[in-house]
């Protein structure tokens, strides 16, 4: 259901495939929802979403905003 769904979302905005990181954003959900806490997963998606968009919005700097996501929620983990 996901990979359809992705895929209505990629037709309705004129995504590509690599627009749509499935794989990554799951990532960035499990890392946040394990660091931080599960309802932090959303927003935090949607944090890097915003923060890519404002640098440019390539496929690059969506992964440097999700890795930085990535970073601080298990910086949190640590502590």
């Amino acid at each position: 259901m996901l990979d359809a769904w992705a895929e209505v979302l990629r037709a309705h905005f004129g995504l590509a495939a690599e627009d749509v990181p499935i794989a990554l954003i799951l990532d960035l959900a499990r890392d946040v929802a394990n660091g931080v806490a599960r309802p932090a997963a959303p927003f935090s998606a949607f944090v890097a979403g915003l923060v890519a968009g404002r640098a440019g919005g390539s496929p690059n700097e969506v992964r440097a905003a999700v890795a930085a996501i990535s970073e601080l929620a298990r910086a949190q983990l640590d502590e």
